[in-house]
């Protein structure tokens, strides 16, 4: 037997950017504090909308069970003191008691208690603990919440779970109210589909996915309509999707007078002061219409309402084209001086100092143009008053005063990749510029001790290391050597009079690009223990591809049963080797006394050469099949007695091994696999 608990929490509007983080935490809520009070249940449900949290739990258990635990005390022939301890701490009486084994036991009956008391308590202490990112505090309520609480709702099994919760000056009820404007007056509720129903009835769609579902069905085809298309925006479609219970899309149309301004300076206008979304023509241009959401039903077909909203853009806009033509008349060039003035970072210098070390570390005259040029438009008015633009507006501006389509590029798509789904550049300039920005900020914070932590990343770090992977790894830089454009980097630095801790490496700043290459595979499905064989083996100075190819390659041999062969026969050989230190001495061939023995060494000097060649030209494919023919000469040698009684040959037996750890360790370290 089971029941169902309904729990609403309704409020002034919450802010949309913070709905789905606190539906799904007010989940995780429900479920941390049932499970500690030990109520069973077999499933949660959370919904957000602008004005109401709301939780159904269903298959919850009448009451906790009823327990029994025989407790151990201490031994009989304790001192009393400890007894008297027992019994205070138990609740009962010697003479209540058991002895068993030497020790006094007490049978602890816990008995069951019902749901209905436990819930009250639960929730009080689920609103008394809940985080929002920002609360407030309103009359007459002592308790903060991220808005004014002005009702709760808590049904169980269909009946009214009344409990006062004082930090709010509330009672709850089974009643609750429908859309703030569609609808009038409070409405009782008896269960959670009578709930959703009766909120359905009110013009309250309760699902947030719901929500997004209908705004994107219903602007898509609008857009269809008029011979548009919608452009795509998950995050806006999420943030409008929580500023009304009953959305309504809506188009308008956009002054022809405004068409004129780059297409994200019109998208970005839209999208971040007015939430509207922007619609394309069949050349992706911005079409002279835009889509809204209403939180409500528009009267008159939503005439008087759009007008209302094309005035506000149309304001908003014409800010927008005369930021746009102000810093078109100014010269990127000319902002140099300004960022001086601007700091990068306390402990890095300016903005200015930042430029010229861009300029110094990219590799072309074309590269170092656009170097120059790249922060300048972070003093525009334009990137001032849309951050998110910077980058975008200095390529725009270029073209538009004469500078180069490689040059203009260069600057517009140095930042990226910005995230795991953004485009990486491809122009050989583009990519130029994009290295030496993200190698610059690692470099940088890393010279003066900012690294990341688990759980922080103030500056971005992993994200410009993951650029730097992403970059190499999709546009297939072979010829790349990370560590000698990261003492660049650092070389740079140090002219600049900026030094560095006590400690400092640029190694370390190669070992985390190179971390994150491992994570980013192991999230690709390579094995992790291949993963760490070749890192580890990793020639520092080596480039990325080849590293990932090598990866790629070993992980594919590891499931042959060659190469799960050779793993067990080079394992034998680890196991052989003194642990605590290497073999320094040479083998010495006058030594072998045995036909294995050389076979052995001839082929291990055969396989150094081959694999020579074959890692000059990346076949990291084949050189898995050289090392397939070390199996036998190895196996061989394992028939013999490696430590001999002559310590001689005893001594060369395990310098050849070790030299056939270390001519392979060029290719992996064999001792990082597993199985």
């Amino acid at each position: 037997m089971s029941q169902e608990f309904l729990f609403e929490i309704l409020s002034e509007e919450i802010p949309a950017r913070m709905q789905v983080q606190a539906m799904d935490d007010f989940k995780a809520a429900f479920i941390t504090k049932l499970k500690a009070a030990g109520l069973s249940f077999s499933h949660i449900e959370t919904h957000i909308t602008p004005r109401r949290l709301v939780a159904c739990i269903s298959g919850l258990a009448f009451s906790t069970p009823e327990t029994h635990e025989d407790r151990r005390g201490p031994r009989l022939e304790a001192p009393d003191a400890a007894l008297q301890g027992f019994l205070k701490a138990t609740g009962l009486t010697k003479e209540q008691l058991t002895q068993k084994d030497g020790y006094w036991y007490a049978m602890i009956a816990t008995p069951a208690t019902p749901a209905a008391a436990i819930l009250p308590n639960l929730c009080r202490d689920i609103m008394r603990e809940f985080r929002w990112p920002k609360s407030m505090r309103w009359y007459g309520a002592p308790q903060t919440w991220v808005r004014p609480v002005r009702g709760i709702l808590a049904l169980l099994d269909g009946k009214t779970l009344t409990f006062d919760i004082p930090e709010f000056n509330l009672t709850s009820s089974n009643k609750t109210n429908g859309h703030r404007f569609l609808s009038v007056g409070e409405f009782e509720v008896n269960s959670f589909a009578d709930y959703k129903q009766q909120l359905a009835n009110r013009y309250v769609i309760l699902s947030h996915q719901q929500r997004q579902d209908s705004i994107l069905t219903q602007l898509i085809q609008l857009g269809k309509d008029q011979g548009y298309t919608l452009e795509l925006d998950d995050k806006l479609l999420e943030e409008v999707a929580g500023l009304s219970e009953y959305p309504q899309p809506v188009l308008g149309e956009i002054d022809k007078a405004f068409l004129h301004l780059p297409k994200r300076v019109l998208s970005t206008s839209m999208r971040v002061h007015q939430k509207y979304f922007t619609y394309v023509d069949a050349e992706r241009k911005v079409a002279s219409i835009f889509g809204l959401v209403a939180n409500t039903i528009p009267s008159d077909d939503g005439a008087t309402m759009r007008r209302g909203y094309e005035r506000v853009l149309r304001a908003r806009l014409s800010d927008a084209s005369f930021f746009y033509e102000q810093d078109l008349k100014i010269p990127l060039k000319d902002h140099l001086p300004r960022l001086h003035q601007i700091v990068f970072h306390a402990k890095l210098g300016s903005l200015g100092d930042r430029v010229q070390r861009l300029m110094k570390l990219v590799e072309s005259a074309t590269a170092q143009q656009a170097a120059e040029l790249c922060k300048s438009d972070l003093v525009t008015s334009m990137v001032g008053e849309f951050p998110e633009l910077q980058g975008y507006m200095g390529g725009i501006y270029a073209l538009a005063q004469g500078h180069s389509a490689e040059i203009s590029q260069a600057i517009e798509q140095h930042y990226q990749p910005v995230g795991p789904t953004d485009a990486c550049p491809t122009d050989p300039i583009a990519i130029d510029l994009a290295l030496a920005e993200k190698l610059d900020t690692l470099v940088g914070f890393f010279a003066i001790g900012e690294l990341p932590t688990g759980s922080k990343d103030p500056y971005a770090l992993r994200r410009a290391a993951l650029g730097v992977i992403r970059i190499i790894r999709e546009n297939s830089l072979e010829n790349i050597n990370l560590l000698s454009k990261i003492n660049r980097a650092l070389t740079l630095y140090l002219e600049q009079g900026i030094h560095a801790v006590p400690g400092f490496e640029a190694l370390q700043v190669l070992d985390f690009i190179m971390e994150r290459l491992g994570h980013a595979l192991k999230t690709e499905g390579l094995r992790h223990d291949t993963i760490a064989a070749v890192l580890e083996s990793f020639n520092r100075g080596d480039n990325i591809c080849g590293v990932v190819d090598r990866i790629k390659a070993l992980n594919a041999y590891l499931t042959t049963e060659a190469g799960l062969s050779l793993q067990a026969t080079f394992r034998r050989a680890y196991g052989i080797l003194p642990k605590d230190r290497s073999i320094t001495y040479a083998v010495q061939p006058h030594l072998f006394i045995e036909k294995v023995e050389t076979a052995l060494y001839t082929e291990l000097e055969t396989v150094t050469t081959r694999c020579e060649s074959l890692l000059k030209i990346h076949d990291y494919g084949q050189l898995m099949m050289v090392l397939a023919n070390l199996k036998n000469p190895i196996d061989a040698f394992f028939d013999l007695k490696i430590n001999d009684d002559n310590l001689d040959i005893r001594h060369n037996r395990l310098a050849l091994l070790q030299m056939l750890i270390n001519q392979t360790t060029v290719i992996a370290d064999f001792s990082k696999l597993e199985g």
